[in-house]
């Protein structure tokens, strides 16, 4: 399946952006409308930092299991998600770049490693179901960002 990628720009630096993200805790903030029941393992930040969650998306739920694998800071985060008994395999990359005039664009793209079978037989109302909830992350991370940068 073709990846799905959102962004926004936002006024903060690479630097305050990736701090916020960087915390596994402060997603729970911005994705709580269709990410619920969150359970963290391994370290608060980083590399090796995990939760457990429930998602809703598409009038169906699953348990999602996600770990941060790859870091490159400040200009990048990618996560691991397993979800669908292990059926479902993908990641969830925050890629952060400075904008000309200050501020950042953080793009989130996720990419499916392996899916099953109604998911790609499905793929174009996937992938749609998964920008749309997408975009509405990236608006409430920009409010988020926005409180945290405040205090």
């Amino acid at each position: 399946m073709q990846p799905v990628t959102v962004s926004i720009d936002v006024p903060q630096t690479p630097e305050q952006v990736y701090d916020f993200l960087d915390v596994m805790a402060h997603h729970e903030r911005f994705t709580d409308h269709y990410l619920t029941d969150w359970r963290y393992n391994g370290p608060d930040r980083g590399k090796g930092s995990s939760a457990t969650v429930t998602a809703a998306l598409g009038g169906t739920k699953t348990e999602v299991t996600i770990e941060v694998v790859e870091v490159d800071a400040p200009r990048r985060i990618m996560e691991r998600n397993v979800s669908a008994a292990g059926r479902r395999l993908a990641h969830g990359t925050y890629t952060i770049e400075p904008l000309p005039d200050g501020g950042s664009r953080v793009a989130f793209t996720y990419s499916w490693v392996r899916a099953p079978l109604p998911d790609r037989l499905l793929a174009p109302v996937v992938r749609a179901t998964m920008r749309r909830a997408n975009r509405t992350v990236m608006q409430r991370l920009a409010t988020e960002l926005a409180r945290y940068a405040a205090s």
